[in-house]
């Protein structure tokens, strides 16, 4: 396996090319990147694969009537496979790191009283709602680091929960039932691709 770097094998950095070299290989699609341009290749692969992950997501949603789908599952699923083999998208980095987003925000919510309080798109930003959106986002920043497991996207979801766009505590399982079956998707679309994705903590960098 190359490294991350940007490379003939490897143009837009990532492993993202290993991704898809493996993909088209089990379809017996290679002769794809001989043919057309690398870069455009990729973004085709991106394309499909991120409309995909989503168009799962809110599949679940439209059947069980349950938030699948929130903003920050985007930036987790191209982490998952633009660079699926860096410790910020590794299972455990992710799952961590959203419950940690949840919880915070919850918290946050809690502390200051807007548990009940509508979305602030509606309700209009005030400031308990302010102070909730920076202490959520730096509980979830801090905790992340203290526990090693640094997750970008998480960020966005804790904000998602202090901005009370989700606010109760069932639609946080949901949530996190989401980022599971994602992680699940990943998993399978990398090690089908020859990826090492790990199974659960972050591999080990030379």
């Amino acid at each position: 396996m190359r490294g991350p770097g940007i490379d003939r094998e490897h143009p837009i950095g990532g492993q993202m090319s290993d991704v898809l070299r493996g993909t088209l290989a089990r379809a017996r699609l290679g002769y794809l990147t001989e043919r057309y341009d690398s870069v455009v290749v990729l973004s085709v692969f991106s394309l499909i694969n991120g409309f995909i992950s989503i168009a799962l997501m809110a599949l679940a949603a439209v059947v069980t009537r349950a938030p699948f789908v929130f903003p920050s599952l985007g930036p987790t699923a191209f982490l998952f496979f633009y660079t699926p083999l860096a410790a910020t998208a590794a299972p455990r980095n992710a799952l961590i790191g959203h419950l940690i987003g949840a919880v915070a925000g919850y918290l946050a919510l809690v502390v200051f009283g807007l548990t009940d309080a509508g979305p602030a798109v509606t309700t209009g930003v005030t400031l308990p709602r302010v102070l909730a959106a920076g202490l959520s986002l730096g509980l979830t920043s801090g905790v992340m680091v203290l526990c090693r497991a640094p997750h970008p996207p998480a960020g966005a979801t804790t904000l998602i929960i202090s901005l009370g766009i989700l606010t109760q505590p069932w639609q946080l399982g949901v949530l996190m039932l989401a980022v599971l079956l994602l992680t699940l998707q990943a998993f399978a679309i990398n090690r089908l691709a020859g990826v090492p994705y790990p199974v659960w903590a972050p591999r080990a960098q030379p």
